[in-house]
């Protein structure tokens, strides 16, 4: 839940919470959790206090009411407010230099499926994500995004789903995937995901052999997939062979199933 009176975020959730505590304490200014929770959160508290920051022991019922999510887990903590920055050329430079991989996701606006690409993102190591302002503000939960325009943030649902990985992964917003793509097919390998692909995901090694630079992998939309103009930027394109029962996989699990790919590369 985004409180717009203090600018603040909600993010809840043991794992969620504890990873805010770990990487970035500096940003949490409250946090209400359940008594047995006490035990895990005793540090963040002692800092909170510190910081002259409350802390409050509460049920479940002000726990739902505080952060609108019931799975809550007993912990809540009040963030600064999760705006993400727009992508510079000294991002894109620095991932190209360092040679980062990363998750572009084009006309994905669903914050569950953000929280899971965000979560195998952390886990396969993963650095960067970049979405598209429209799918921003979508997921910040300003209605259904049709006809609505907001600053572009991550939800409450979507650091829960993450389980931490948010405090991993950088998130930058762009204008249109396309024209992201024009500069970043020049300097990194881009792998677009199509179900219609020749090429399959098993493939990838062998594309990548002796490739030291980073790579972006291209996610559509589950219903639409990848427009043409965003193929085109596509180093290649790539599906996932199943048994064709049904069309395709959830795009969080797609996501999951190509970073591996990526990580043992």
């Amino acid at each position: 839940m985004y409180n717009k009176l203090v600018n603040e975020l909600a993010i809840c959730g043991v794992n969620t919470v504890k990873a805010a505590a770990q990487y970035h304490p500096e940003r949490i200014n409250r946090l209400f959790l359940r008594e047995e929770r006490l035990p895990l959160f005793k540090d963040i508290c002692k800092q909170l206090a510190q910081r002259k920051r409350p802390y409050k022991i509460c049920d479940d019922e002000e726990l739902l009411r505080i952060c609108k999510d019931q799975h809550h887990q007993g912990v809540v903590a009040m963030i600064e407010e999760s705006f993400i920055e727009p992508l510079t050329r000294e991002d894109l430079s620095l991932w190209v230099d360092e040679a980062k991989t990363g998750v572009v996701l084009h006309s994905i606006g669903n914050d569950l499926n953000m929280g899971a690409i965000a979560r195998a993102a952390a886990f396969f190591g993963a650095y960067f994500l970049v979405i598209s302002e429209f799918d921003a503000n979508t997921m910040a939960g300003v209605g259904s995004g049709e006809g609505q325009q907001a600053a572009p943030r991550l939800s409450t649902a979507a650091f829960r789903v993450a389980e931490g990985g948010m405090e991993h992964v950088v998130v930058r917003s762009v204008k249109k995937t396309e024209a992201f793509l024009r500069d970043a097919s020049k300097k990194l390998f881009v792998i677009g995901t199509d179900p219609r692909a020749r090429l399959r995901i098993t493939d990838l090694p062998a594309l990548m052999k002796d490739n030291p630079s980073g790579a972006a992998l291209v996610l559509g939309n589950e219903e639409a997939g990848l427009p043409d103009e965003v193929k085109r930027r596509c180093s290649y394109l790539m599906r996932i062979p199943g048994t064709g029962c049904i069309d395709s996989l959830n795009v969080a699990q797609a996501a999951a199933l190509f970073l591996h790919a990526l990580y043992e590369r």
